[in-house]
């Protein structure tokens, strides 16, 4: 949306997303692809006319192989209240707008449509982000941005009240990964389409030393049994679309019911 800061160069994620889709690594798709599966079938509805958002991978398309998939682009080519399911791939970390872009799969659920999304969290990628910023900050005396700023669950969560979504939750699941290197991590990173695509990276080439540094830097503050630890943080954002027959809070003084009764204890009163 015009206005907004440019957060991200989709033509350079387009590039990094292909190149992935060629010599890919899904091992954490297909975790999501599991945790998405669970929430599904805890709703226990039919989704009849499911739509896939942003970098769907084969993970994740299994779950609806004959869904629509859309590019995760600022405008969505979303018709309104064309679906009953919007599930947003891996795209709401690189969005100018997250806002935005729930608020669009929104607009194109029916009633009572659910949006579900997948997006990495704040804890992702702590370990390299401190490493690769220490070890430039000594040797070059400052900072480029080198790993995409994520949001925090809480944050995240904000969203689909924001959005205008009903009955908003947010969860998150963390994975811990063992690399001999710094090499190895970024060769995933590679594989799942994660590498830097930020509009404001330098263009320039880091020097060899900075990696250096960065790695010594990260195996002493971040390492187990030799091996460099990774944290890669997947938050999990669901919501629906408003409805009039939806569950809705009562209000404060309107329960018929004693919690006390409810639990099956007797009730006393405090004592000063």
């Amino acid at each position: 949306m015009s206005g907004l800061p440019e957060i991200t160069d989709r033509r350079a994620l387009a590039l990094h997303r292909a190149r992935a889709a060629r010599s890919p690594e899904h091992f954490l798709h297909a975790e999501a692809a599991l945790e998405i599966r669970e929430r599904l079938a805890d709703v226990n509805r039919d989704f009849r006319a499911p739509v896939l958002i942003g970098h769907v991978t084969p993970p994740i398309a299994a779950l609806f192989p004959d869904a629509r998939r859309i590019d995760d682009t600022p405008t969505l080519a979303l018709d309104r209240e064309g679906h009953d399911l919007a599930l947003h791939c891996f795209g709401l970390h690189w969005a100018d707008d997250p806002v935005g872009q729930i608020v669009q799969a929104r607009l194109a659920l029916v009633p009572d449509g659910m949006f579900l999304g997948v997006a990495f969290g704040g804890a992702t990628l702590h370990e390299l982000r401190a490493s690769l910023a220490e070890a430039e900050s000594r040797l070059s005396g400052g900072l480029s941005p080198r790993v995409l700023p994520m949001a925090d669950i809480a944050s995240l969560g904000g969203l689909l009240q924001r959005a205008g979504l009903a009955l908003p939750v947010a969860d998150g699941v963390s994975t811990t990964v063992r690399y001999p290197d710094i090499a190895g991590l970024v060769t995933d990173l590679r594989g799942m389409g994660e590498t830097n695509a930020l509009a404001s990276r330098s263009m320039s080439c880091p020097s060899r030393e900075i990696f250096r540094e960065a790695e010594r830097i990260y195996r002493q503050s971040f390492s187990d049994d030799g091996y460099l630890v990774a944290t890669f943080e997947m938050v999990f954002l669901t919501g629906w679309a408003p409805s009039a027959n939806q569950q809705r809070p009562l209000r404060p003084g309107t329960a018929d019911t004693r919690l006390a009764e409810a639990l099956g204890v007797t009730e006393s009163r405090l004592k000063r």
